[in-house]
């Protein structure tokens, strides 16, 4: 497994839109045209579940607001203070819940990365991808609220010995997602054929075992 994980900013859209997944499906029939392998691309919009981060900044709006009630000059409705303490804390749940960055920020990286990891093991079975007659399925599993990428081998694929241009796709993946430059990661993932392609060579009867759409 490899797990490559980022800070920056990356849209959604650059995975979800219908443009994209077919750009996505094309280039894992490219990179099938060169190897025996099975290429199976899954994104998710997040893997794991980060209410306490929510509530972490519902509570420190709420403590702000005590504060502001012990030690501001001015004297307040204490029949409100129940009220705007309650509104406080739900309105800093109702940001962190809305806005990606902020729950990131919020959330550890180790935590974000465990998330997507077991989150990508369990995807590579449920979607079939151990299935294959060679066991030779490879999922690159994309994770857009963690900013993460988890690429999954079955055991027909020895990583041990793949060559740097493997290290080098994962790498340049990598940056696709840290940059939010969807092209870049496009590259990463076409990368991906030579080293495959020299370990597992495709035949001339290959069966296309697995769906090339984005899952």
């Amino acid at each position: 497994m490899y797990v490559l994980a980022s800070s920056a900013a990356m849209s959604a859209r650059d995975f979800l839109d219908p443009a994209a997944k077919q750009k996505v499906s094309e280039t894992i029939e490219a990179i099938e045209l060169q190897t025996a392998a099975e290429i199976v691309v899954a994104v998710r919009k997040v893997s794991g579940h980060y209410r306490h981060s929510d509530y972490l900044l519902g509570s420190l709006l709420a403590l702000v607001g005590l504060l502001v009630f012990l030690f501001h000059p001015e004297p307040f409705d204490e029949d409100l203070f129940p009220l705007a303490e309650a509104l406080l804390f739900v309105t800093g749940v109702t940001f962190s819940a809305g806005i990606d960055p902020l729950r990131r920020v919020l959330t550890s990286r180790k935590l974000r990365e465990a998330n997507v990891k077991m989150a990508a093991h369990a995807a590579f079975y449920e979607m079939g991808v151990s299935r294959t007659t060679g066991r030779t399925g490879v999922l690159v599993y994309v994770s857009l609220l963690e900013r993460c990428v988890e690429v999954a081998v079955d055991t027909g694929v020895d990583t041990a010995s793949l060559d740097e241009a493997w290290k080098e796709a994962l790498k340049v993946m990598q940056e696709g997602v840290e940059q939010g430059n969807f092209p870049r990661f496009l590259d990463g993932l076409l990368r991906m054929g030579p080293p495959l392609g020299k370990q597992l060579p495709r035949s001339a009867d290959d069966v296309n075992e697995l769906s090339n759409e984005v899952r």
